[in-house]
């Protein structure tokens, strides 16, 4: 009988230990969500009791974790193809969409700026250099520009925002694409890195006359400058919930979800914007798996009120469980 009753609490100890462990996910990858998702795992973990700890690494450093095994899952703006999902033995898919703003830091000249999409590129290309640029000008009557250079910042490690930014220059500018092409990480033609969209935001925000690409919710929060963007309709629309929305909207969902819709058309179509993804293990333990979709199914229902208040695209009720019911499928 003793022996019995030890035994058992033997047992009941560790299963509380196994429920103990499994109230922690481990997750690293983009910063072009993290405002987003940190205040979703605070709300999660108070909630649930379930703590998430989420490194801001940037998506290079999501797949490359996920794939190693080293976090429950990886995070990404750069969707990985259906043929690389399978060799890692990973499941992908969106959890919301967002814009990415051009912001600048000009002396005098507010929000709103105009910069065509190939203006955007030349100034990438290294072609233009000064703000007083002819191309410039003549988008900006009445706004004077200084005769200042142009400091162009860019991220330093691999970046799913790079690869947004760059799928953008390469569907607007032949040469870009021929010279430089996309992806997570370039061969920069100009410019100076900074890391993470925290870091290219306050290389911008502290460097007089720069100019970078950043997650519009990093723009918001710290006060910066940005421009309005001429869209593939050929209108200078500025980076918002509602013209990503109408991006997002024209996007195609292929079965792998691996998807693509900058410089989409659409009146109001913002050209630079795309998803962002999660990369899960197919097989992670059953306990962590469980807490997954548990987290999911949670952030795509109450979750979702937080994404537009920090100006990003929900995605479609059917497009959520769709997900969902694949998920299930291929996570047990």
């Amino acid at each position: 009988m003793k022996k019995l009753l030890i035994l058992a609490v033997a047992a009941l100890i560790l299963a509380s230990g196994a429920a103990y462990a499994a109230q922690t996910l481990n997750a690293a990858g983009a910063t072009f969500p993290y405002p987003l998702y940190s205040k979703w795992f605070y709300e999660y973990n108070q909630q649930t009791g379930t703590k998430i700890n989420y490194a801001s690494i940037g998506s290079g450093g999501g797949i490359a974790q996920v794939k190693a095994g080293t976090v429950d899952f990886g995070c990404s703006d750069a969707p990985l193809t259906g043929e690389q999902q399978k060799e890692a033995n990973l499941f992908m898919f969106p959890t919301v969409g967002g814009a990415v703003a051009i912001a600048y830091n000009v002396p005098g000249v507010k929000t709103g700026l105009k910069l065509g999409s190939q203006t955007v590129a030349d100034i990438y290309l290294g072609k233009i250099t000064h703000w007083n640029d002819p191309a410039i000008t003549k988008e900006n009557p009445g706004v004077k520009l200084p005769d200042s250079q142009i400091i162009v910042v860019h991220r330093s490690d691999g970046s799913g925002t790079t690869n947004i930014f760059t799928w953008f220059l390469s569907d607007v500018s032949p040469v870009w694409k021929s010279k430089v092409g996309s992806g997570t990480a370039v061969s920069w033609p100009a410019g100076i890195g900074g890391k993470g969209n925290e870091g290219v935001a306050g290389t911008v925000k502290q460097t007089s006359g720069a100019i970078g690409y950043v997650e519009l919710a990093y723009v918001l929060q710290n006060n910066m400058t940005y421009a309005m963007v001429k869209n593939r309709d050929g209108n200078y629309v500025y980076p918002s919930l509602e013209n990503a929305k109408e991006a997002a909207a024209h996007a195609e969902i292929p079965a792998d979800y691996h998807i693509k819709f900058t410089y989409s058309p659409g009146k109001k179509s913002y050209p630079i914007a795309g998803f962002t993804f999660m990369l899960v293990p197919k097989n992670l333990p059953a306990a962590k798996a469980a807490e997954v979709k548990d987290y999911v199914k949670w952030a795509y229902t109450k979750g979702d009120k937080d994404a537009a208040d920090l100006t990003y695209v929900s995605l479609p009720e059917k497009l959520k469980k769709q997900i969902m019911s694949d998920l299930n499928k291929e996570v047990k």
